[in-house]
């Protein structure tokens, strides 16, 4: 044998014998730590670039010589999205990856139920599992500031406090399947105009007390194993690598030892990338791939212009390897989690788990002469009117746009519920758009119809007139300007004529239900001749047999509104304050800017509401029942003495119809005497209930101080003044039904 095979032999052998014992990254056994350390030690400089950026649209590539596994991150928040190509957005052609679409974010904070959000979060984590994805990107958290942003569908409504406990089962769930959540956009993504230039002008009080709360909670108690940045700026800085809200509160003030992921195509610099706290660079339209170059992923700013800037001086490598840890911890997680569970995809338990969510969220907006639930002894004959009835909404919006293994429209659901005991007639009453396609997913629907709008609106008239009943199912869909990501809605009116379609069908018959199908809230200029709404969201694969069982009965509503439904821009703080959206600036770069002025500050949703002493269309937390729902008194100590961390609210709570039901009670607070502007009042607890006929429960709420404070910017601190609270309990913002008081020393 001659001397070179002998060597190579040699190299071989002491390959294996480095491997002999299992290296600490690769033992689970061992502190997560310790495997960071190891793993860090054995990595080249190369290799430490390498796994900080993407190597596809949706992957980095890892450490193949240590078997460091690769990251592979899908879209949600509300399913997972179908496999596109490796360096494109167009399908990739698999006929294996039709997801379970759930209810959209605003339809599970309408539950108010954060075991929900855990059903949620489990559900769709073991569907990121199964397609073997380390990271889901979601939730999205971001405040509903305006009721036309595009993106609201994707969010938790307006309240912080509401947030807050509804990301943090969310992201528990999700992770409990060893998929990272990736909460986003971190933070002040309030819009979808302008959202690559828009720099929100935010004063601190308003940042720590309105958009960060839920932020906080995702990172603090649901321990999220990843965050994304948004496109937006904060205080002339993008937000994906802002020294403030990255290093500063995320890294610092809150200790998170967590990943940050730059949104696709959202960094714009490695210089200021590099210092300002990301983590990860994954893109789209970044340099690389505009230019078509060859291996593209190489010329991402945290690519080869990165490792260039170490090699001469230009970054210091204790940075990279801060950002190499983030990473490695993100993988040791997920992808190389040897224990975490093997998913599923399209079961049972998804199906009925996004139904249940579904029928929860929907809320009863208004019920005059109990219209609803449907009663087929009277209503023989149900019409049922409007597009969306017929229209599958889970293609399309964005990011979040799903191959859904199925969906069930309104009206099959209807038809299923009610066929074989009514008849069911429909009309098309207007046509918005027809289209099923995004980006190469196609729902195979084409409602494409060409009779004129006066011809349309003759036979909704004629059908509603013949009819018991009529259910009218229109709203919003996924179109650009309306419920879409990289557009706001121009108005809050209704598209395609349907506002006045309403009208005409209240005169046409007066037992008429709107079923409004949307994310967020729209104006209802008829909502006093319309006997019953409902809002129905976005409801995923499951739509029509939600809407189909609140309808008849089958689930009796409990949703509340997660946001208020204003009558009008003007009472929407940051339009009546603010210059929505924002005026063109030029930042020290001299790149042009949107500035945002937010005005409103702290008032945001029904804290402007209150302050200004206005009557919304519907107020935060409304939402009827096909039950009634009776408060006692509500007791609390008359002292809250210095020696105590919290005490105890009580209210007794009775359900005085005929029907078991479930209402969620709502804890306010008002600060009686404050130094400080302080809104009327604020949400700090709530508590869903399930009650039977004419039984009572104690609801029971503890209450710390933290719940009675407010952000003092000056002293950089969350501050409780001694003096009297008063607690306001009630089944909305504006129905209190209870109040006590104490002083708090």
């Amino acid at each position: 044998m001659n001397k070179k095979i002998l060597s190579i032999i040699g190299f071989m052998l002491s390959g294996l014998g480095a491997f002999a014992t299992t290296p600490v990254y690769l033992d689970e056994s061992q502190p997560l730590e310790d495997r960071v350390e190891d793993a860090l030690s054995r990595m080249t400089l190369r290799e430490k670039i390498n796994i900080i950026h993407a190597q596809s649209k949706f992957s980095a590539p890892g450490v193949p010589r240590l078997g460091i596994a690769e990251i592979w991150c899908t879209d949600g928040p509300m399913g997972v999205r179908p496999e596109v190509l490796w360096d494109e957005w167009e399908q990739a052609g698999w006929t294996n990856d039709s997801c379970t679409a759930f209810p959209s974010l605003t339809a599970l904070a309408a539950t108010w139920n954060p075991d929900m959000a855990l059903l949620y979060g489990k559900s769709i984590g073991e569907e990121a599992r199964f397609r073997n994805k380390s990271v889901l990107l979601g939730p999205g958290i971001n405040v509903y500031r305006t009721p036309l942003n595009g993106r609201n569908f994707e969010y938790m409504g307006e309240d912080p406090y509401l947030i807050s406990r509804m990301v943090v089962p969310y992201v528990q769930g999700v992770q409990s399947n060893g998929v990272a959540a990736c909460v986003k956009h971190f933070a002040l993504n309030n819009n979808e105009i302008n959202r690559h230039t828009s720099n929100p002008i935010v004063d601190d009080r308003t940042l720590y007390e309105i958009y960060l709360p839920g932020f906080k909670a995702a990172a603090t108690e649901g321990d999220a194993w990843s965050f994304m940045g948004g496109y937006n700026l904060f205080r002339g800085e993008h937000a994906s690598y802002n020294p403030i809200l990255m290093n500063q509160i995320l890294k610092g003030e809150w200790d998170w030892d967590g990943t940050v992921i730059s949104d696709w195509g959202a960094v714009h610099d490695t210089k200021t990338a590099v210092t300002g706290g990301l983590d990860m660079e994954f893109g789209s339209w970044t340099d690389g791939l505009s230019n078509g170059a060859s291996n593209a992923y190489d010329n991402y700013f945290f690519a080869n212009p990165y490792l260039e800037g170490i090699q001469n001086g230009t970054y210091s490598e204790d940075e990279l390897n801060d950002k190499v840890r983030r990473v490695l911890r993100l993988t040791f997680r997920t992808a190389m989690n040897k224990n975490r569970p093997y998913g599923s995809m399209g079961s049972d338990e998804h199906i009925q788990a996004a139904r249940q969510i579904g029928e929860e969220g929907v809320v009863l907006l208004k019920n005059d002469n109990n219209l609803l639930p449907i009663d087929t002894n009277k209503h023989k004959k149900i019409a049922v009117i409007g597009e969306n009835a017929i229209k599958k909404m889970t293609v399309g919006g964005g990011s979040s746009s799903l191959k859904a293994r199925y969906e069930l429209t309104p009206l099959e659901g209807i038809k299923n519920r009610f066929g074989n005991e009514a008849e069911i007639v429909y009309a098309r009453g207007y046509v918005g758009d027809p289209s099923g396609e995004y980006n190469g997913v196609s729902t195979g629907q084409d409602l494409t119809d060409n009779r004129s709008p006066e011809e349309l609106t003759a036979e909704a008239i004629q059908v509603a007139k013949d009819a018991d009943i009529v259910l009218f199912i229109g709203g919003l869909n996924k179109s650009n300007h309306q419920d879409a990501e990289d557009s706001d809605r121009e108005t809050m009116a209704l598209p395609y004529g349907q506002d006045e379609l309403i009208m005409e069908l209240s005169k046409a018959n007066p037992n008429l239900v709107v079923v409004n199908i949307s994310g967020t809230g729209v104006a209802m200029p008829w909502v006093n001749s319309v006997p019953s709404i409902l809002q129905g969201w976005y409801l995923g694969s499951e739509t029509g047999n939600a809407l189909a069982s609140v309808l008849a009965g089958d689930a009796n509503p409990s949703g509340k509104l997660p946001y208020t439904y204003y009558a009008s821009l003007d009472q929407v703080g940051a339009h009546k304050l603010g210059e929505y959206p924002g005026h063109k600036s030029i930042d020290a770069l001299g790149n042009e800017v949107m500035d945002m002025p937010y005005n409103e500050g702290i008032y945001v949703g029904y804290r402007f509401i209150d302050k200004n002493k206005l009557k919304p269309t519907f107020p935060f937390g409304h939402g009827l029942s096909y039950t009634t729902f009776a408060y006692g008194d509500a007791t609390s100590p008359k002292i809250f003495a210095k020696g105590d961390d919290k005490i105890e609210v009580l209210v007794p709570v009775t359900n005085t119809g005929d029907r078991k039901g479930k209402e969620t009670v709502q804890l306010y607070v008002r600060d009686v005497k404050s130094s400080v502007d302080r809104p009327v009042k604020e949400l700090k607890r709530f508590k869903k209930v399930e009650l039977n006929p004419g039984e009572t429960k104690d609801v029971s709420f503890e209450l710390d101080r933290d719940a009675l404070s407010y952000f003092d910017a000056d002293k950089h601190e969350w501050v409780m003044e001694p003096g009297e609270f008063e607690i306001l309990i009630g089944s909305s913002s504006s129905d209190i039904r209870s109040k006590t008081k104490f002083k708090a020393e």
